[in-house]
């Protein structure tokens, strides 16, 4: 298989990717957030991504959202030293499939990774026009780009993750607040209303669509 592995600290990436070299893979490494978005993207071709979380320019988990809005439908293996649950909770909601805390030991974590590449994920259909920046907490499309806060720009990348599907209000509470915080649904619709005119002022070519009781889906 092809693993499509980011991970900043250079001990670990070396560790890993011999690793996988070893069991008879091949390894395509970013070292950080804008990296990966330009190395294993849906045209990669890669089979699995492992992702660490705590990236020098950016969450892990924001990268993954990204990924997975440009159609990238690998499954995920989330690589970290965070360890609470509601870190994994919200990874999961992310888009990652599976979670391995450091330290780790290797045997398992090849087993963790070759088990998500046997499974595999078919494609998602893509809702095109938009392109996320998990760095700059930004969205751009033709008509321009339009900065987010760290929340909004969760809230919207969980909800582009899903092309084609309807984001659970769970799930996007989960992604858009990751410690775990709990939140009124009066702040889930205002933060939906400030993304919803960001979008418009660049004229992005799909809008939030809010699906009464469920959650919401682009259109």
């Amino acid at each position: 298989m092809l693993i499509g592995v980011c991970e900043d600290d250079p001990a670990i990436r070396r560790l890993v990717s011999r690793a996988l070299e070893s069991a008879g893979h091949e390894v395509l490494s970013a070292h950080d957030g804008g990296e990966a978005l330009r190395l294993l993207g849906p045209d990669s071709g890669v089979d699995v991504v492992v992702m660490d979380v705590g990236l020098p320019d950016s969450d892990g988990r924001d990268v993954v959202q990204a990924l997975r809005s440009e159609g990238q439908s690998a499954p995920v293996l989330f690589l970290t030293a965070l360890g609470a649950v509601h870190d994994r909770i919200a990874g999961f909601h992310a888009g990652g499939d599976d979670y391995v805390s450091k330290p780790f030991d290797i045997k398992e974590f090849l087993l963790r990774v070759e088990a998500l590449g046997r499974r595999g994920r078919p494609a998602p259909p893509t809702v095109g026009g938009l392109a996320l920046d998990p760095a700059g907490h930004t969205v751009r499309c033709p008509g321009g780009e339009a900065l987010l806060t760290p929340t909004e720009y969760r809230m919207l990348a969980a909800i582009t993750s899903r092309p084609g599907e309807v984001a659970r209000r769970k799930a996007v509470v989960a992604a858009a607040w990751p410690d775990g915080s709990m939140v009124s649904e009066n702040t889930i619709d205002s933060f939906i209303r400030r993304i919803r005119v960001k979008l418009e002022s660049i004229d992005a070519p799909v809008s939030i669509e809010t699906v009464r009781g469920v959650g919401f889906r682009l259109s």
